[in-house]
């Protein structure tokens, strides 16, 4: 069976162009020249994202959802202010904040946002 090293996250969306910039300012992501749809990274190690253009509108919580991982290695309170410093940042390129999970003992804090046409997203 051969293995999948490489993959893309598509996006549907209304405002291909929006969301495509909101989503490389989150990851430092570049477009293509001459694209208004893709997001690659720089390195060539993260995945493309496609943004398409959809007639419809998002009804409903997303099945697949990313997570924006800023708390990596980080435990308590040290974790959690670097997840409110990215939150943040994002604030003012449009995302909304919806929650925020508290460290429970077992699982450590992560942040729940929308991005620029309400896609929900995690600081993780």
């Amino acid at each position: 069976m051969a293995t999948v090293r490489k993959f893309q996250v598509t996006f549907d969306c209304a405002d291909p162009e929006r969301v495509a910039r909101f989503w490389c300012e989150v990851l430092g992501y570049v477009m293509p020249e001459g694209s208004d749809c893709n997001a690659q990274d720089p390195t060539g190690d993260g995945p493309r994202l496609y943004f398409q253009k959809v007639p419809e509108g998002k009804v409903v919580k997303n099945r697949v959802h990313l997570d924006v991982r800023v708390g990596t290695g980080l435990v308590g309170d040290e974790r959690l202010a670097a997840l409110r410093a990215e939150q943040a940042r994002l604030e003012p390129l449009g995302a909304v904040h919806l929650w925020t999970q508290l460290a429970d003992g077992e699982e450590e804090s992560c942040i729940t946002m929308r991005d620029v046409e309400g896609n929900e997203f995690c600081l993780d």
